[in-house]
């Protein structure tokens, strides 16, 4: 039995499986979009975001609360632009903040304990193998890896680093200075394609018309001036810290970054930023990677109740499940540990599958 923290949560997983507890998402699988142009000229990582590839990039919506609608909008604006080009790809994010602070310098620390912006990455979108990065307003960055999400057994690389990595902040006000008025702080990141392709589709920097899981955080604390310094404001009925806020770009529906199917699609495009637009194209065997998910979390709900995988979906309230092109409801085999379900199209050229610690694949 293991403990992990991250951000929100202190997360339990057991290498057997057994008592595995996995939510399922209360909102419906809607994730966001972005179209991810190509960069018209170098990036310099100061923060600024003052390139005219920058200026020509759409931003993301506003950031909204990790549970979506399911809670209050935002204290606070935040943002995010895209761009990519043969060595890169760049996040740039916008932070409303009128109190900006920050304690931790030493890198590979939890930055989630300060306010901080974070960016997770999943290339092929089978939710294992996959990247995460926060820095906070000094610039201090923590990276790691995740084998499996902490839900499946983890476990998180701590000792694994983004070789290449490139970070900028600008801040707009001052870092730890109570009662003046700050704007917010600007983040920019350059993460190389060197690294990004080991976990890709081909093992490979994306093509044109590709499209990578990826989702934004913004952790953020309530803050009170004591002796003149910040420090987290104090819940009077536990005499501990609030607990933080989350937003995020795509919605996960629960207080949880680690669902890597609920992320948003970011779909890379051969234009030059700023000289065409390019439409987002939907692909059908999402759907169909859903419903299979869906099996997923009941199959361990059921789990924990009954002490076994179900035989079939019936067991599992999905029997009347329909996915457009695709034969539901899809086979399921179980022992007394594991359980796969598989997923035919309709034209039987196509097989998804999805097992116990929650890998998707197609046959």
């Amino acid at each position: 039995m293991r403990y992990m923290l991250t951000a929100g949560l202190v997360l339990l997983w057991i290498d057997t499986g057994y008592g595995k507890k996995v939510l399922e998402p209360k909102l419906p699988f809607s994730p966001r979009h972005y179209i991810c142009y190509r960069a018209e000229g170098p990036i310099v990582l100061d923060g600024k975001l003052e390139e005219p590839s920058w200026s020509k990039a759409p931003w993301t919506e506003d950031f909204v609360d990790i549970e979506g609608d399911l809670k209050p909008r935002p204290r606070f604006r935040t943002r995010a632009k895209m761009l990519w080009d043969d060595d890169y790809f760049y996040v740039g994010a916008e932070l409303e903040e009128p109190d900006i602070w920050a304690t931790l310098t030493q890198r590979d620390t939890i930055i989630f304990l300060d306010n901080d912006f974070e960016v997770f990455i999943d290339p092929d979108g089978d939710t294992h193998r996959y990247y995460e990065l926060e820095v906070n307003a000094f610039g201090t960055e923590w990276d790691l890896f995740l084998v499996r999400p902490y839900r499946d057994g983890g476990p998180p690389l701590f000792s694994w680093d983004i070789q290449g990595l490139k970070t900028g902040i600008d801040v707009q006000g001052t870092i730890n200075r109570p009662g003046d008025k700050d704007h917010g702080w600007t983040v920019e990141i350059a993460l190389p394609w060197e690294v990004l392709k080991e976990c890709a589709p081909r093992r490979k920097p994306p093509q044109p018309g590709d499209q990578w899981r990826v989702n934004f955080s913004r952790v953020e604390w309530k803050v009170e001036v004591v002796d003149g310094r910040y420090r987290k404001a104090i819940n009077p009925e536990t005499g501990r810290p609030f607990p933080e806020d989350n937003w995020v770009w795509s919605p996960q529906g629960l207080i949880n970054m680690h669902y890597p199917e609920m992320w948003g699609y970011v779909q890379f495009s051969d234009k030059i930023v700023g000289t065409g637009e390019e439409v987002f194209r939907p692909r059908p065997e999402e759907a169909a990677k859903w419903a299979l998910r869906r099996v997923y979390y009941r199959q361990w709900a059921y789990r924990n109740e009954h002490g076994r995988f179900a035989e079939d979906v019936e067991e599992l309230g999905l029997e009347d499940v329909e996915v457009e092109g695709y034969r539901w409801p899809p086979e399921v085999e179980t022992t007394k540990s594991l359980f796969e379900a598989v997923l035919e199209s309709s034209d039987g050229e196509e097989r998804w599958h999805i097992r116990q610690d929650g890998l998707v694949w197609r046959e």
